[in-house]
């Protein structure tokens, strides 16, 4: 639920399947007057909570940031996970990643928390068993905290993923056990 200003405008997303709006609207409060005001907080607040979750079963890992998720329809959905990076498949701990996100997810039930479309997929937050798998690729070393599209994330997740890049980086795990490691969007540019 969220609510915004001295009107008060609340959205409740029911988390619908992708393709699906079914974002319910109310308002409360002394509106007199603040009509224009009340649409543009509705337009606002429409496009911000438009996340949609996906319950389904991990069927292919693609790479250390794409899972392939087979939901309750027997639909097939390509996801990016949202608020990371992984090294592309032929970079230096590419394969390790790959590897990390299988443990992590391959053949296991997850939700997918999804927010936007980016390329032929979707991005989303992913866990399984109530872990973040985004999040334990930052921790584990196997993946960058993908700073650029930190504002598609809850404050509190930018600052978990955050500290977790940070963390890995001190311990110098997985990727970070290299001297200087090159980021995909740099490697990607070459």
């Amino acid at each position: 639920m969220r609510c915004v200003s001295s009107i008060t405008v609340c959205a409740r997303n029911k988390h619908t399947p992708i393709g699906q709006n079914d974002t319910s609207f109310f308002i409360t409060g002394n509106n007199r007057g603040q009509t224009p005001i009340i649409s543009l907080i509705l337009l606002f607040v429409s496009t911000s909570v438009s996340a949609e979750a996906i319950t389904g079963f991990v069927t292919a890992i693609t790479d250390g940031d794409t899972i392939k998720l087979l939901d309750t329809n027997q639909t097939e959905h390509k996801i990016r996970i949202g608020g990371i990076d992984a090294p592309e498949k032929v970079q230096p701990f590419g394969s390790k990643s790959q590897a990390n996100m299988a443990k992590l997810a391959f053949n296991k039930n997850a939700v997918a928390d999804c927010h936007k479309k980016s390329f032929d997929r979707i991005v989303c937050k992913v866990t399984v068993n109530g872990v973040d798998v985004g999040l334990q690729q930052v921790t584990d070393g196997m993946a960058w905290w993908y700073r650029k599209y930190a504002k598609g994330q809850s404050s509190e997740d930018r600052d978990l993923y955050e500290q977790a890049e940070m963390t890995a980086k001190l311990r110098r795990f997985g990727l970070w056990a290299d001297t200087n490691p090159m980021p995909p969007w740099e490697w990607r540019r070459q």
